[in-house]
């Protein structure tokens, strides 16, 4: 086979909307699919993206080439999911169709993303982008804002932040606190484009946490367990930081004795944290028959770290004027800091000895 002409519907328009499975070899059967589409949403791009394919295709039939029309779909929740549903079809069609060259058929700049994922298997010699013509009516700006707001990928993006902003600034009104809306709107908008920035890695995250709880995975109460004690710990460190600042100020304390504060109040429950992640990794593992001693390594480098760390904090703390309470002498913290560098080495050595060991088959 000479040519492959491709279609993509990466939100997968196709099994939503037509009801109709990826991928779709062939004319005939690409036809059949953008009119079923057509006929669900007659204002889907998707369904003039296969009838441009048809017409490349017949095109280069006319010419003479060996030529195959084939439509992929990827999946609703847009990005990781969808793309390795896509790759997979591309993998299976190359194997059974081991085509030369490809032409790609798009309808706008979120189909062109799959370009390189395209290209990484096989040559593309031509993008068509489909571009629908409207008349002056549906030009108007009120046809696209109501279409735009219509569609569920622009829509959540622009209402859900604004509605959380309305919702939040209501109820600190109702609670006669209105200084709080804006430190409330900005915690919660700054968490939603944090969501819609790391949402590919969230839903793989939550995806693995699901299977580990179904597999019955002791990871799934010691991560829990672990992100517990966080909370515990950043907790601790600002009840400690907050006795200091509201005695005096950050201007009295200073910005670097009240970080260090924190950090000499919590590090010993972050260091708890890692190991029992840790901790619930070996046990998974010694179930499963794959346990070794190089995994108690990190536990080893997670204990040298906080040794590094509260001996640094305790120095600082020991030579600051400003912090008391039952902080040590300078003599005695330059000491702790000296002894918890040389058993920090010692346990990152006895660690790296520990993972250095071969593993038997």
């Amino acid at each position: 086979m000479d040519t492959l002409v491709i279609c993509i519907d990466r939100d997968n328009d196709l099994g939503e909307k037509a009801k109709v499975s990826s991928p779709i070899i062939g004319r005939e059967e690409n036809i059949k699919a953008a009119v079923a589409l057509s006929i669900a949403d007659p204002e889907d791009s998707d369904s003039n993206t296969i009838f441009g394919g048809v017409k490349v295709l017949d095109e280069l039939r006319a010419k003479g080439l060996d030529a195959e029309l084939i439509t992929f779909a990827g999946d609703r929740k847009i990005g990781i999911t969808s793309d390795q549903k896509i790759s997979q079809q591309l993998d299976d069609i190359l194997s059974r169709y081991p085509a030369s060259n490809a032409i790609f058929i798009s309808d706008g700049a979120e189909d062109e993303t799959l370009l390189p994922i395209v290209q990484s298997r096989i040559k593309i010699n031509s993008v068509r982008r489909i571009v629908i013509m409207q008349s002056s009516n549906l030009e108007s700006t009120y046809y696209i804002l109501k279409h735009a707001f219509n569609d569920p990928k622009i829509s959540q993006t622009f209402f859900v932040p604004v509605g959380l902003a309305a919702l939040i600034y209501s109820i600190f009104l109702l609670a006669r606190y209105p200084e709080g809306a804006i430190i409330g709107i900005l915690a919660a908008v700054g968490l939603y484009m944090l969501y819609r920035g790391f949402g590919d890695t969230v839903t793989v995250m939550w995806n693995k946490i699901k299977d580990d709880f179904h597999m019955g995975k002791l990871v799934v109460v010691t991560h829990s367990a672990a992100l517990l004690i966080i909370i515990v710990s950043f907790v601790q460190g600002l009840v400690s930081v907050w006795q200091y600042y509201t005695h005096g100020g950050i201007w009295y304390h200073g910005l670097v004795p009240l970080v260090t504060v924190f950090i000499h109040s919590s590090i010993w429950w972050l260091v708890l944290a890692a190991i029992i992640m840790n901790f619930g990794r070996m046990m998974d593992m010694y179930l499963h028959g794959k346990f070794s001693l190089r995994h108690i390594s990190p536990s080893f480098y997670a204990l040298s770290l906080g040794l590094l760390f509260w001996g640094a904090t305790t120095y600082i703390l020991a030579f600051n004027p400003v912090i008391e309470d039952v902080q040590p002498s300078i003599v005695s913290g330059l000491q702790y800091f000296i002894y918890s560098i040389v058993i920090a080495i010692i346990i990152a050595l006895a660690g790296i000895r520990i993972a250095a060991r071969p593993v038997k088959e």
